[in-house]
């Protein structure tokens, strides 16, 4: 890979049971699992519209080979190594940036309507900030960067992952260590059925519309008619 900036996809290993467990409730395990294989191919188009370098760092470790069958041998993949989130996410921006990369941005595979203009005014605002987030509906983000010369490891340790207080607790370690960061616009992660619903409504005329999780989502929904 060359370039100054990269982009790191979480994503697991897509398999039934093991992913959008909310969802998978209310809708099913095979809806879920194909609604989840749509969200990480979604994202990975609009990663290669940005034209900037990016990798997948895959959950679990053991199933690189499965995953390039899956999502394509083109990519690059990197196992997810740590812990807890905050390790994983730690662990991918030292390996980046001890591949030379400059400014490294990290996003999660929940977000498939995110549009590209917003990846790149995170590598744009490194350039005035030593950080950027995402901020998510849920109190999460779904989003982090840094440029290597700003990075603060201590915002991934002894955060209370999947609580709704992730952001705010990561923008107090913010404060303590003095880093300056630039807010994204607030998403919405895709993790129940009213953040499904909220996808479908806010996407009806856009671009997105035509996207491989809208259209199974609106043929599930003819079906069930």
């Amino acid at each position: 890979m060359t370039g100054r900036e990269c982009i790191v996809l979480f994503a697991r290993y897509p398999e039934k049971g093991k992913v959008k467990s909310r969802l998978a409730a209310h809708y099913g395990a095979a809806f879920a699992l194909q609604l989840y294989d749509n969200f990480v191919t979604d994202t990975l188009d609009t990663l290669k519209g940005v034209g900037i370098p990016f990798m997948i760092a895959f959950d679990p470790p053991g199933k690189k080979d499965e995953i390039r069958r899956h999502f394509g041998s083109d990519n690059v993949y990197i196992p997810q190594e740590g812990s807890d989130l905050g390790a994983r996410m730690h662990h991918a921006f030292c390996q980046c940036f001890a591949e030379g990369f400059e400014s490294v941005i990290i996003i999660g595979s929940d977000i498939p309507d995110l549009p590209s203009k917003i990846l790149k005014e995170a590598f744009s605002s490194l350039g005035n900030y030593d950080a950027v987030m995402g901020p998510s509906r849920d109190g999460g983000y779904y989003l982090i960067g840094f440029k290597r010369d700003t990075f603060i490891p201590q915002v991934f340790e002894n955060i209370p992952w999947g609580n709704s207080t992730v952001l705010e607790d990561t923008m107090e370690v913010f404060q303590l260590r003095r880093g300056t960061v630039h807010l994204l616009p607030k998403w919405r992660d895709i993790d129940t059925p009213d953040d499904l619903s909220a996808l479908v409504e806010r996407n009806s005329h856009t671009p997105f519309a035509r996207s491989r999780t809208m259209i199974y989502i609106t043929a599930r929904t003819d079906n069930n008619d």
